[in-house]
């Protein structure tokens, strides 16, 4: 564990309260419940995954395969979009 987590039960401990991390939850949107999109990416790139509890991490990690396949999704029909409108690489000729 890392020294956050460990520090962070250690205050939970001494204050009486479960090690389990539930303020998150009551302070905005959870990784489970934020859409797909430019928000979600900034939270996962701001976070300190050496900071999260194993709990944390796992929807962490839920939450990155979410925005991967989105962002799949869209190059996807990008890609289908491209190959369709005729559209090609321009190339000027002398």
């Amino acid at each position: 564990m890392s020294p956050g987590v460990v520090d962070y039960l250690f205050r939970q401990l001494v204050a009486g309260r479960p090690a389990a991390d539930v303020q998150w939850e009551n302070e905005g949107l959870s990784l489970d419940a934020q859409p797909e999109g430019a928000e979600l990416a900034r939270r996962l790139s701001e976070t300190d995954i050496e900071a999260l509890t194993p709990d944390e991490l796992f929807h962490y990690v839920r939450a990155a395969q979410r925005l991967v396949s989105w962002a799949e999704d869209l190059r996807q029909a990008a890609v289908g979009r491209y190959s369709h409108s005729g559209a090609g690489p321009r190339t000027e000729g002398p």
